[in-house]
């Protein structure tokens, strides 16, 4: 690489050390050496690690929630846009998931861009299922507890077989759909 990284060449190598690193790795100097510039660079773009950590907790929000909600809205045909959601969702593996919320333990700005993820999150789902045809109440209920799964999805170590993954993903869309 060279000294002419853009800001979003930054972002995207900080996504990357927070999924592999944790976000202890997320410094300029570090970073400059695995990118192959200087700190120049860095700096060029952020005035300091703090104003780069709030770009890329912004970039994260983007992936994490408004790229996937577009992709739902653009690609749910025939099948209700809540089974495309807990598909798309439950079938990745989700290292920066895991990665950010463990930031957000002992970080105030990390904490607030995860209750704002979870909020846009849930109320999305939320109105996925009310427009399905729920009462407003059950809605909410089934959301949080779809959400609940997916964060135990995410924090979970554990990969289950590809057909018993599946197998969830179907039980969960059973119960997001199912009449009250």
């Amino acid at each position: 690489m060279n000294d002419q990284l853009s800001q979003q060449d930054w972002l995207d190598q900080g996504l990357k050390i927070l999924a592999s690193k944790g976000f202890t790795a997320l410094k300029a100097e570090p970073m400059a050496k695995i990118m192959g510039v200087s700190r120049g660079s860095f700096y060029w773009h952020f005035a300091d690690v703090a104003a780069f950590h709030a770009e890329l907790l912004k970039r994260w929000r983007e992936i994490a929630a408004e790229q996937i909600i577009t992709g739902v809205e653009a690609s749910a045909g025939d099948e209700p846009a809540i089974a495309v959601l807990l598909r798309r969702t439950l079938s990745v593996r989700l290292t920066l998931e895991r990665a950010v919320r463990s930031w957000a333990a002992s970080s105030p700005m990390a904490r607030q861009a995860v209750q704002a993820i979870d909020r846009r999150r849930l109320g999305y789902i939320e109105g996925l299922l009310a427009a399905q045809g729920l009462p407003a109440a059950i809605a909410q209920a089934r959301a949080q507890v779809l959400y609940w799964a997916f964060l135990g999805y995410a924090l979970s170590d554990r990969q289950l077989p590809p057909e018993q993954q599946q197998g969830v993903i179907d039980e969960l869309i059973r119960i997001a759909l199912h009449e009250p």
